[in-house]
């Protein structure tokens, strides 16, 4: 006995879900703006393109513990059963940026797999990343004419 699983559109997902799902977050600052905390969209930005629960084919890419990377991509085969599609790969801390960046960027050109958003997922490692490195510290600036010399003055 086969089961018959209903095919429905992604634009039919979007067009019922755009209005109103869980990750659309609105302000009313800055002209009625729209983001999306959807962790399958790359740039935070409500639409249809980078809409990952409302698209077969996905990619996210999320900081992890300990400065690592994690790149979350969704299968396309079999959309019934959501906990089942996705894909985590982790790139640790001590993995080169640039092995990170290939790693992505073949990952979304694989057969068709949304090459319109590689150029997205490569920045938004690229971001994470620079984000993780520490803050390099900034000496004081030095006093210089009137202010130094009340700095002379004060100490002798």
């Amino acid at each position: 006995m086969s089961v018959q699983r209903a095919n429905v559109s992604n634009d039919l997902i979007w067009q019922i879900t755009r209005n109103q799902n869980a990750y659309l977050v609105r302000r009313n600052t800055a002209g009625g703006s729209q983001f999306s905390r959807d962790p399958l969209n790359l740039v935070n930005k409500h639409s249809f393109k980078y809409a990952g629960y409302a698209n077969n084919k996905a990619v996210g890419v999320q900081s992890a513990e300990n400065g690592a990377v994690t790149v979350i991509t969704k299968k396309p085969g079999n959309p019934q059963q959501p906990a089942q599609n996705q894909v985590s790969v982790t790139y640790g801390s001590k993995t080169a940026t640039r092995k990170i960046y290939k790693g992505v960027a073949s990952k979304t050109a694989q057969h068709g797999y949304r090459a319109d958003v590689r150029e997205e997922a490569v920045a938004r490692v690229s971001a994470l990343r620079r984000s993780q490195q520490p803050k390099k510290d900034t000496p004081a600036s030095k006093p210089r004419g009137a202010q130094a010399r009340k700095a002379t003055e004060a100490s002798e």
